[in-house]
C-alpha cells in the first residue's frame, strides 16, 4: 500500500517551498524527502521543504522546521514564516491574526494583514540581530570587506556594484574557511532611489529569488555601515520587502506578501527512493 501525502506549494517572493501539514500526515525522513521533492526535473521542484505541526511547549502556537534543497535543516527562514502564517488562517487552522512560531532559532511572532478575510501581508518579528566579528575581509573576486549578521541563521552582505556575481562567488564563499558552519551570501547595492537591491546564495539551496532573513541582514549591515537608515526597501529577484530594525527593541520587523502556488498529493515511498 503506498503512503499519500498532500502538500502545498508556496512561495514569499519567489523563495519557494513545499509544504507539509503533519498534523494531518507524517514524513519519517524530512532530509531525504527535501532533496527529492525539491528537485526541479524529477520532483515537485522548490527550495526546500517545511513541516507545519503543532506547538511541544506552550508558549506557541504552532512550529515550523525547514529543509534545504540539499536536505540539510535550516535554523529558520522569513518568508517561509510568512507563507506558515498565510497558510493557518487561510486553511483554517487558526482564527488568530498574531500568531507564535515556534523556530530552532526561538518563537518568531507573525504578525497577519488581513483583507477581505484574505492574508495580504505578513509582518514577522525577527528578533535581535546577532553582531559578534560583524566586519569580516575574505580575499575574493571584488567582494573586500563584507558585515557578518545573524537573523538565527548567519549571513555575510556584500556591498558591491556587481550583484549579478552571486553564482560565480556566492558558492565559493558558502563553503569559505571563515563559515565552518557555511553561510547564506548577499550581494548588495544602494540604488539611486535609496532601494536596496540585493541577490542571495542560500546555503545549501544556491541561488533563490528571494530570502526574508538574508533582507533583514543587508537592512541591518547597511546601518551598521552607513549605507541606509533604519528602514528599507530590500529589492531582490523576486520581489521586495519591507524591513524595518528598530531602535525601541532592537528588534527587525520584515514585512512582505506570501502566495499559495498549488495543492498537490505524493506517493511518498517513490520520490524518496528516486
Amino acid at each position: 500500500m503506498t503512503e499519500k501525502v498532500r502538500f502545498t506549494k508556496m512561495h514569499g517572493c519567489g523563495n519557494d517551498y513545499i509544504y507539509v501539514n503533519m498534523i494531518e500526515n507524517d514524513i519519517a525522513d524530512p532530509q531525504a524527502t527535501s532533496i527529492a521533492w525539491s528537485d526541479r526535473h524529477k520532483g515537485i521542484g522548490s527550495d526546500g521543504l517545511v513541516l507545519i505541526d503543532k506547538s511541544p511547549v506552550p508558549e506557541a502556537d504552532f512550529s515550523m522546521r525547514i529543509f534545504n534543497a540539499d536536505g540539510s535543516e535550516a535554523m529558520m527562514c522569513g518568508n517561509a514564516s510568512r507563507c506558515i502564517g498565510k497558510y493557518l488562517y487561510e486553511r483554517g487552522l487558526t482564527d488568530k491574526t498574531v500568531i507564535r512560531l515556534l523556530t530552532l532559532s526561538g518563537i518568531k511572532t507573525l504578525q497577519l494583514h488581513i483583507i477581505k478575510n484574505k492574508v495580504d501581508t505578513v509582518t514577522v518579528d525577527m528578533g535581535e540581530p546577532q553582531l559578534e566579528d560583524e566586519t569580516l575581509f575574505i580575499a575574493s573576486r571584488n567582494p573586500g570587506y563584507g558585515t557578518f549578521v545573524s537573523m538565527g541563521n548567519p549571513h555575510y552582505v556584500i556591498f558591491t556594484d556587481e550583484v549579478d556575481q552571486v553564482g560565480e562567488t556566492g558558492h565559493l564563499l558558502e563553503y569559505h574557511l571563515a563559515f565552518p558552519q557555511r553561510c547564506n551570501i548577499e550581494f548588495a547595492h544602494v540604488e539611486a532611489d535609496g532601494s536596496i537591491r540585493t541577490r542571495v546564495w542560500e546555503r545549501g539551496s544556491g541561488i533563490t529569488e528571494a530570502c526574508g532573513t538574508g533582507a533583514c541582514a543587508t537592512a541591518v549591515a547597511a546601518v551598521l555601515t552607513g549605507r541606509a537608515e533604519r528602514t528599507s526597501r530590500i529589492v531582490m529577484d523576486g520581489g521586495t520587502l519591507s524591513i524595518e530594525w528598530r531602535k525601541e527593541d532592537n528588534h527587525v520587523y520584515m514585512t512582505g506578501p506570501a502566495e499559495f502556488v498549488f495543492d498537490g498529493e505524493i506517493d511518498l515511498a517513490k520520490l524518496q527512493t528516486a
